[in-house]
């Protein structure tokens, strides 16, 4: 049996992980408490997380302060975002939404190869967002 290069092996695990958390739904709520969850290109990771979205702060817009987790690519993100977004009227159940905000990351990953142990770092950011959502 040939030796898998760890490169692949790492992409395998992380497509297989990623197949699992897109798959893995929950229904949109209008305010209150959800799961978040998705992938990234760079780094290769797949996230998982929470928020809490407020009700309507004025007019169509709300706040959804969140927490997000990454793994993988031998890094683990932690991500705290304040963001706002504003949701577009519509007549049917779908409804598009965009927003941004403030965040804070902090990457953490593991020099061992290197032989100065584990490094972290910490930046700040500006998100930007849209999507879908369907109203129940």
């Amino acid at each position: 049996m040939l030796p898998v290069p760890y490169w692949m092996a790492t992409r395998v695990k992380f497509l297989l992980l990623s197949v699992v958390v897109l798959t893995w739904a929950a229904p949109a709520a209008a305010q209150g408490p959800g799961v978040r969850g998705g992938v990234s290109v760079d780094p290769d990771q797949v996230y998982v997380g929470g928020h809490y979205e407020t009700s309507a702060l004025v007019d169509r817009l709300h706040f959804k302060p969140n927490i997000e987790v990454g793994l993988g690519d031998d890094l683990v993100t932690t991500a705290l975002n304040m963001e706002f977004v504003y949701k577009f009227p519509t007549r049917s159940a779908w409804r598009l939404y965009a927003g941004g905000g403030p965040a804070i990351t902090f990457y953490s990953w593991d020099d061992d190869g290197r032989g100065r142990g584990d490094d972290s770092e910490t930046e700040g950011g500006l998100n930007f967002l849209f999507g879908v959502e369907h109203q129940d």
